[in-house]
């Protein structure tokens, strides 16, 4: 039987990455409250944010100085924009933080409210600069499959996942796709994760030769990939794929929404695998998610180039309503003093080695094939047989049964294509809290187990 509220959601809202057949007749989990790492229910029922809301409440719930942050700057100035040469103070003092704590040369920083906006305005930044150089055919941008790069249409056309494209006339021309840098999924027998980076790399420079290097203007990719299985990158990868950018003068983006500001146990994940963007995308921990809020760090050729244009146009024409919404960015302060304050990414480094600890012992499971994670993000994969890797059909839903069942015993984990589930738990864990989170997910493969036995998916 559904609850009021639950009845009242399905009467009233369109739910995103839902089924929203199926969600007519299950309802949604209604939240009330949060604290720390736990959320709780209109029943009162805690239950372990192992995802962090979506991969962003990086200094979990209810933090009383990032709620003062927003109090106090919305009695001061609640709304401002940065268009026509506006500006204020908190989004001056963001930039310059930012601009300490990158990873690579930054001149400028241009704020969003989203993650999929910021990808979005990179498409549109690759193709006024090629333009602006003369370089009208310079405009391809390569991503990966089952990368995620958000779901405007720019977005989701980078975007490698088939619900993101299906019937939405997505990816749109000239957005192309290479191979997913899965090593347990797609390896050859035998393949050596070096000798799979390796090969990936050629595919790549096969692609980039076969559309001709003066079309090809840029390559995008998540550190770790998110939404496509939380999955970390082999051995070599970003080495042998930044060899072949640099070789044909393709721009390298970081897509850091997920993994900037601590996730990987640095400030950025492209310093835990060790490459060096041309231009970075972040988001969600940004402000620790409690408000909406994104940015693009703009090397000094880039700005160059939108000076100049600037100049011949008249203008720079693009632009949010809350770019640099000071609310946002008064938060972003704080969360940014929080984590240099308590030594947070100290912190990530230190917990990683019990978080890794407990994923990497889910392999021991008869249903998990691969266990794998960086710092406080990882993923497992649900396999019908461990030696021949042989997945489950993807209508049977396992990855969603065992984090149903692991919403019964109190966890948020979240299932991905593939039959994965990923954990992201904020930031702030204790080690006695990951160990409760992985022992109610444990709990969660004894029924997930039972019921695909008795579905008779596996003797």
């Amino acid at each position: 039987m559904l609850t009021n509220e639950q009845v009242r959601d399905i009467e009233t809202l369109v739910h995103p990455y839902t089924n929203l057949a199926t969600h007519r007749e299950t309802g949604p989990l209604v939240l009330e409250r949060g604290k720390g790492v736990f959320v709780m229910d209109s029943a009162g029922k805690d239950y372990i944010e192992g995802m962090a809301g979506l991969w962003c409440t990086s200094l979990g719930y209810s933090n009383a100085e990032l709620v003062e942050a927003a109090r106090e700057q919305m009695s001061k100035l609640p709304f401002t924009h940065l268009f026509s040469g506006r500006s204020h103070d908190p989004a001056i003092e963001l930039a310059e933080k930012l601009k300490e704590i990158t990873p690579m040369p930054v001149s400028k920083i241009y704020y969003g409210s989203s993650g999929s906006d910021a990808n979005d305005t990179q498409v549109k930044l690759v193709w006024y600069m090629n333009n602006a150089l003369g370089r009208p055919k310079k405009k391809k941008i390569i991503a990966r499959l089952k990368g995620y790069h958000g779901v405007t249409v720019a977005s989701a056309s980078l975007t490698g996942l088939p619900y993101n494209h299906i019937d939405f006339d997505l990816p749109i021309q000239g957005i192309l796709h290479t191979s997913c840098a899965h090593h347990y999924r797609y390896a050859e027998a035998g393949e050596t994760e070096e000798a799979f980076s390796l090969r990936l790399a050629a595919e790549l420079e096969e692609l980039i030769l076969r559309e001709g290097p003066d079309t090809v203007a840029a390559f995008i990719a998540e550190p770790v990939m998110g939404a496509g299985g939380a999955v970390t990158p082999p051995r070599g990868y970003f080495e042998a794929i930044q060899a072949v950018l640099g070789k044909y003068d393709v721009l390298m983006i970081s897509d850091e929404v997920i993994t900037g500001f601590g996730r990987t146990g640095e400030w950025f994940g492209c310093t835990a695998f060790d490459f060096r963007p041309d231009t970075l995308s972040c988001a969600k921990a940004l402000t620790s998610a409690y408000f909406p809020l994104s940015a693009i760090f703009i090397p000094e050729h880039v700005n160059d180039i939108l000076v100049d244009q600037s100049r011949k146009i008249g203008t720079f024409g693009h632009g949010n309503t809350y770019s640099g919404h000071p609310v946002g960015c008064a938060i972003a302060l704080k969360t940014l003093e929080i984590y240099k304050r308590d030594k947070i990414i100290e912190h990530v480094r230190t917990v990683s080695s019990r978080f890794l600890a407990r994923l990497e012992r889910l392999a021991e499971h008869p249903l998990v094939g691969e266990a794998r994670g960086v710092g406080l993000i990882g993923g497992i994969e649900l396999v019908k047989d461990k030696p021949s890797k042989e997945q489950f059909e993807v209508k049977k839903g396992v990855a969603a049964k065992s984090c149903a069942f692991a919403q019964e015993e109190g966890l948020i984990v979240r299932p991905l294509s593939g039959d994965r589930v990923a954990f992201c738990p904020p930031l702030i864990i204790s080690e006695a809290e990951i160990d409760e989170l992985f022992d109610r997910y444990e709990r969660a493969l004894v029924k997930t187990h039972a019921w695909v036995r008795s579905q008779g998916m596996m003797a």
